[in-house]
């Protein structure tokens, strides 16, 4: 019984679909409640077709007051082109930085920065609130994805900030997962009890992986999204969140899906 306490996902196929680099700690949570984890990624980041718009920006940091960044994928590409141009952390220490949650924070901690923000939510409405009084009159970068929501730029502008959004990687649909993933759904021996979403991005390239879902199959399988955001995306799609996590993080999707009825 004390096993089983210790091991309360064993017997629960769990579908892993974020992008390959990233799976490891969703992947290694789940795996140590006893899950059994299949890692199929939903989603490929990669460079964007230039940096020319991010190196520009970087090479006029001190033009800035606030770096907001939201992903640990924004700040690996910042810092890697930061470190291509020479630029070193003397020419950050003016910049105030905004970190969207705990991982993002951690990415920019590790690189011997401090973070001036983290909202209490990890989403971009929070990011906003808490910036809400610092921001009239300065001039903010915003490193993000290719595709992403308008939120933090849009009402930051309203409250009379300058904001340049530059496209520091893209996130692609890994056509390779395609196969694989229809396989999987298709094979009733093989079909997970849970699969996880972590951004709307995930969902949207699961609906273009997948293909069409049955009722019966979607009912059959518990949706677990990492936030509200997340949440709204699988709804407009169709398919709808079964559970999602109190605190919008790995840790709080993992506890989410132990929660599960």
């Amino acid at each position: 019984m004390k096993r089983a306490a210790k091991r309360p996902l064993a017997g629960v196929r769990v579908l892993v679909g974020r992008a390959r680099h990233q799976a490891g700690a969703l992947s290694t949570g789940l795996r140590k409640l006893g899950a059994e984890v299949v890692e199929i990624p939903f989603i490929e980041i990669r460079r964007p077709r230039s940096y020319k718009p991010l190196d520009t920006a970087l090479k006029n940091l001190e033009a800035y007051d606030w770096l907001i960044l939201t992903s640990v994928n924004g700040m690996d590409a910042t810092w890697e082109r930061l470190s291509k141009l020479g630029i070193g952390k003397k020419n950050l220490k003016h910049l105030k930085v905004a970190a969207i949650g705990p991982a993002t924070r951690k990415a920019v901690e590790k690189r011997g920065l401090t973070v001036d923000v983290v909202p209490k939510e990890y989403i971009a409405e929070s990011v906003v609130k808490r910036l809400r009084s610092k921001v009239k009159g300065k001039r903010i970068l915003l490193a993000r994805a290719k595709v992403a929501r308008d939120v933090i730029p849009r009402e930051l502008r309203i409250l009379g900030a300058q904001v340049d959004v530059v496209e520091a990687y893209e996130t692609v649909v890994p056509a390779a997962s395609r196969t694989r993933l229809r396989a999987m759904m298709k094979n009733p021996a093989k079909r997970p009890d849970v699969i996880t979403f972590t951004s709307s991005s995930t969902v949207r390239n699961f609906v273009a992986l997948a293909g069409k879902i049955s009722p019966s199959l979607r009912s059959a399988i518990t949706l677990a999204s990492i936030g509200p955001v997340t949440s709204a995306t699988l709804a407009e799609l169709g398919l709808g969140a079964d559970v999602e996590a109190k605190e919008y993080t790995i840790p709080g999707l993992v506890q989410a899906i132990l929660r599960r009825g």
